[in-house]
């Protein structure tokens, strides 16, 4: 889900991620930069195998809010391996203000980058939410 902040990304992605758990799915919703710090963490306190196997666990995984903070270079390539060993897999939910085309400023490695867009692009529905913000929309209605 890629658009403008405000248009309803992570509303939509937390909505089909109660479905999934209705459904009876194993769902994960991940902040992306959170995601990224306790995977960090994690290896540092030799815990990482198995964050990744919770994390492979689940049948959705939603990662929201790529764009928003930049990764060094040690949590560009945890973050890249939790896609990769997802690809093909399972499904999952990347909510970001972002174009792919910028994704070169989030991460260090630019062809890292273009091997996760291929993952995350690879069999997916890519659903573009540009426009103007429903926060703002709504302030405007409610001063008329």
């Amino acid at each position: 889900m890629l658009g403008n902040p405000g248009r309803g990304k992570t509303h939509m992605a937390i909505g089909l991620a109660l479905e999934a758990c209705s459904l009876g799915m194993n769902v994960l919703v991940k902040n992306a930069a959170s995601l990224s710090t306790e995977l960090f963490e994690a290896k540092d306190n030799y815990v990482l195998g198995k964050l990744e196997k919770r994390i492979l666990k689940a049948d959705l995984l939603v990662l929201d809010e790529m764009g928003y903070v930049s990764f060094d270079r040690y949590q560009s390539g945890l973050l890249f391996k939790v896609i990769a060993d997802r690809s093909k897999r399972d499904s999952v939910i990347v909510t970001t203000n972002l174009p792919f085309s910028e994704w070169a400023i989030l991460f260090e490695n630019t062809a890292m980058v273009a091997a996760m867009v291929d993952r995350l692009t690879f069999q997916s529905h890519i659903l573009d939410m540009n426009g103007q913000p429903y926060r703002l929309e709504q302030a405007k209605k409610q001063k008329r």
